[in-house]
């Protein structure tokens, strides 16, 4: 097809606006997929996908409206996927912008807005859930006018339910997104890698748009940022289903089955060129770096090969996380893992479960530190249990992020308590369309795991929305919070936490083992260690044998020369005692902590 024809485009929207709903009326429509097979979120192929009603992979498509191609990435809407999202906006020309009648504006749209702009590509507005009894439309009009610079005339509403206004929004496409240059078809070959997938039998995947060239089945080709080279073994489109063509060419969105079964080779944002006619790599290519940092271990040291089988595994389809093994005196063999983000560790955790059956235990999730010790060394840490002793250290420095919070007026007076509890300093409060007000502020990374995401929406009985970029590292006061258990540290319970809290979050780990852990023959102290010194402590009462019940008579002296040497007898246990926590100790506590 010749490029006027083609307009590539992809979707801006908050989660839950709607977006995977409209494009299944869209599919409907344009005649993609017969009334028969279809189904709701059809762009949605994975069951997590489903089940929260959120898209957590990309899924691009091919569209015919009229004599037009039509082809859609359907886009992650979460803040964890930002890196990936701004890929795939720069595989197309256009995008529309997808906002929620019935909510407004939210806080990541405006983030993925900002993309988008930056991307050169033009925004098509569009108003969604219009048949719903509680849209405000012409409130949310005047927003999206506000925000874009638009008329309202050129704000389109539609309803992914009902398809009312979805021709209308087909026709926009076709008139407003430009086509792809024409200059593409005799330049060198270049395929932009936005996401990828994984198959037993055919490998790596990779979802590309192809700025140039063209591409056929059998072609040697090469990453440019990994220099693999391999071979195409197939090459195609989605309609939605993979379907294989002769070729791809310049402008077009595919699919490439490279062969290649090796993890960390195929990512984001790379760039394939012929080895024919070697082009140089795309601009804006950067490897994902992890933000989260948390350690999983299986329940059963029997199934440690099988979770380092299901790593290796989810890491072929997913290169935006990291493991690398690690070992425990409680816990055992296990891996230390690095992910994008709050949600990105759950869903990994989550697909571990269910797709390969494992039972597994994960420690709360921690940030990278850089520590300064008094020997003027500078030394990055992933893991609470190697941070350094307080005495040894001389500075830390920790990420910060630019936080946005968009929320109704009227939760503004609660927010602010809030905010200041979790160290956050306010920079601005603008008024934001009818009732609604943004708040933009800095704040320790570490704080988002602090419940702040549950607290916040809790706060605001639902109605605010967050988006956060990272910012630069400023000198954090923070210290090692470590649980001792009789006389024996445990790096499993061991946390980084704000100095001004350690007092109170000793405290509470402190009262949550005592109710949590069973009673031993030896008295045993948990103890809540930070500054060089004990912060909190508790002691568990040993377990007493009643040794003078047979005795119904007698002397009283009978009875306390047993009791005194059922007392010698305790001391010389305490003294040889080694601390026997049990395995379910462990998932307990990292339950009821996150």
């Amino acid at each position: 097809m010749e490029l006027k024809n083609i307009r590539n485009f992809s979707i801006i929207a908050h989660i839950d606006h709607g977006k995977s709903t409209l494009a299944d009326r869209m599919l409907e429509v344009t005649g993609t997929i017969e009334a028969r097979k279809m189904r709701d979120q059809v762009l949605d192929n994975m069951e997590l996908e489903r089940e929260r009603g959120i898209t957590i992979k990309m899924q691009p498509v091919r569209m015919h409206w009229h004599d037009k191609m039509l082809n859609l990435i359907d886009t992650p809407g979460h803040i964890d996927f930002s890196y990936e999202v701004s890929r795939a906006l720069k595989a197309v020309e256009g995008s529309l912008l997808l906002v929620d009648s019935t909510q407004g504006v939210q806080a990541q749209t405006l983030t993925t807005l900002a993309m988008a702009r930056e991307s050169g590509l033009v925004i098509i507005p569009c108003l969604t859930k219009v048949d719903s009894p509680l849209s405000r439309i012409e409130e949310t009009t005047l927003e999206i006018c506000a925000l874009i610079g638009c008329d309202e005339k050129d704000v389109l509403k539609v309803s992914g339910k009902t398809g009312e206004g979805v021709p209308e929004l087909l026709q926009a496409i076709v008139d407003r997104i430009p086509a792809p240059k024409a200059e593409e078809v005799n330049t060198k070959t270049q395929a932009l890698v936005f996401d990828f997938s994984y198959s037993n039998h055919k490998g790596v995947i990779v979802f590309v748009r192809l700025f140039g060239g063209r591409i056929a089945k059998g072609d040697t080709l090469s990453f440019a940022a990994s220099k693999q080279q391999f071979q195409a073994l197939e090459v195609g489109i989605f309609a939605p289903e993979a379907t294989p063509q002769d070729a791809l060419e310049a402008g077009t969105i595919g699919y490439i089955v490279t062969g290649i079964k090796q993890p960390g080779i195929a990512s984001v944002g790379d760039t394939i060129i012929s080895t024919k006619n070697a082009a140089t790599g795309l601009p804006g290519y950067s490897q994902p770096r992890p933000v989260v940092w948390a350690s999983i271990y299986p329940e059963s040291q029997d199934d440690f090969d099988e979770l380092r089988m299901a790593l290796g595994r989810l890491r072929l389809s997913d290169s935006a996380f990291s493991f690398e093994e690690e070992v425990s005196g409680a816990l055992g063999r296990g891996y230390r893992c690095g992910f994008l983000g709050m949600l990105h560790l759950e869903i990994i955790t989550e697909r571990l479960r269910r797709e390969f059956d494992l039972e597994l235990i994960v420690t709360m999730p921690s940030i990278t530190y850089e520590v300064e010790t008094r020997q003027k060394q500078r030394v990055v840490v992933y893991s609470p249990h190697l941070f350094p002793d307080d005495g040894t250290v001389l500075k830390v420095y920790e990420p910060w992020i630019t936080i946005s919070i968009i929320t109704p007026e009227r939760y503004v007076s609660v927010l602010m308590p809030f905010m200041y509890d979790h160290e956050a300093t306010v920079g601005s409060i603008d008024q934001f369309g009818d009732d609604r007000v943004k708040v933009e502020a800095v704040m320790p990374l570490r704080e988002l795991m602090r419940g702040f995401f549950d607290g916040l929406k809790s706060l605001t009985s639902g109605y605010a929305s967050v988006a956060y970029k990272e910012g630069e590292l400023k000198e954090a006061d923070v210290v090692r919070l470590d649980i001792v258990i009789g006389d024996e540290p445990q790096p499993a319970f061991t946390r980084i936490v704000s100095r001004r809290r350690a007092l109170e979050e000793g405290e509470e780990f402190v009262e949550r083992l005592e109710k949590l852990m069973p009673r031993q023959q030896v008295e045993m102290k948990i103890q809540a260690k930070a500054f060089g010194r004990i912060i909190s402590s508790r002691t568990m009462k040993a377990f007493r044998k009643d040794v003078t019940q047979h005795m119904y008579g007698g002397d009283y002296s009978r009875k306390l020369k047993l009791l005194g040497k059922q007392k010698k007898g305790k001391k010389k246990m305490r003294e040889n005692a080694t601390v026997n926590i049990p395995h379910d100790i462990f998932i307990k506590v990292m339950k009821e902590t996150d």
